[in-house]
């Protein structure tokens, strides 16, 4: 029997090196960028190969412009899964969530041509960023320890309920363009200073509260992480690559509250950076799961 081999997407954040080490195979992402007040003006780029998430985070910020996602298509992973047949007789395609993005459903339609030929099974993860390549990460290190493709599953369907992502955004125009919040909501919300905090939950991009100010946009980030009684991993969502001086008091916010960890920075990409926009900041916080743990 073959060892199973994982794909993802590139909303997944997983340094290059790993995913060779780990032999992850990473599809890009297809993201359209309509420009905002010119007619049928549109350009297309593959996700980190043709589009940086510095330039078009920078770029949506000045121009307001709105990437939608478009791909991979249902023929591009039958080309990736018709490639892997030669290899294994097992695959977890593994991407972000169903609810933001239709990569799940391609996916599933490329994967029904190939029963009886190969076990291919989708999962969505009901998440994205480094969320997604901490479960994409587990599956491939299990995977390279010849661990059974159902035992896998279970692994990860048991690591989902533990990432959680909390979101903050200066902007409400895009929550209203993905159909997260009304026109009469956002005009409001835009008169009135409002940020709102979301949540990911389920997969899906959820209004939580409102706040009015910064320093409470850090005060409900950091409110949110001291809820956790045990936290693996943490890192702060943001639209820079450099610490801001909210990323600093966040910092030192949760310095306090989860003492020996590192607070990795990463950059949103175009998947979140579609419904949040330019302007937003979030946590990703991972209870863990114990290694002990049968997988059976």
């Amino acid at each position: 029997m073959s060892k199973v081999h994982i794909i993802t997407d590139s909303a997944a954040t997983i340094r290059p090196d790993v995913a060779e080490q780990l032999g992850i195979t990473i599809i890009p992402l297809t993201v359209c960028i309509d420009q905002v007040g010119e007619a049928e003006s549109e350009e297309i780029y593959l996700d980190g190969t043709e589009l940086d998430h510095e330039e078009l985070l920078l770029r949506m910020g000045s121009e307001r412009s709105h990437p939608c996602i478009i791909g991979p298509t249902a023929e591009q992973f039958r080309l990736i899964y018709s490639r892997m047949t030669r290899r294994t007789n097992q695959i977890i395609s593994l991407h972000s969530s169903s609810k933001l993005s239709l990569v799940c459903s391609e996916a599933e339609r490329a994967a029904r041509e190939f029963l009886g030929r190969c076990d291919i099974v989708v999962i969505d993860s009901e998440t994205l960023s480094i969320g997604l390549g901490i479960l994409v990460e587990e599956a491939a290190r299990l995977a390279k320890e010849s661990v059974s493709l159902p035992k896998i599953m279970r692994r990860v369907r048991g690591i989902i309920p533990r990432i959680y992502i909390v979101l903050i955004t200066e902007t409400m125009d895009y929550l209203e363009y993905s159909g997260l919040i009304s026109p009469a909501q956002a005009i409001l919300g835009t008169m009135l200073g409002i940020r709102p905090f979301l949540a990911i939950e389920e997969g899906a991009l959820i209004p939580m509260e409102k706040v009015r100010s910064p320093e409470r946009a850090i005060d409900k980030l950091a409110e949110f992480a001291n809820e956790f009684s045990h936290i693996e991993h943490v890192a702060i969502l943001q639209s820079t690559s450099y610490p801001t001086d909210q990323t600093r008091i966040l910092r030192e916010r949760l310095e306090v509250i989860a003492p020996g960890h590192e607070f990795p920075i990463l950059l949103y990409g175009p998947l979140l950076a579609s419904h949040i926009g330019p302007d937003g900041m979030g946590l990703v916080v991972y209870e863990g799961v114990d290694r002990g743990t049968p997988l059976w």
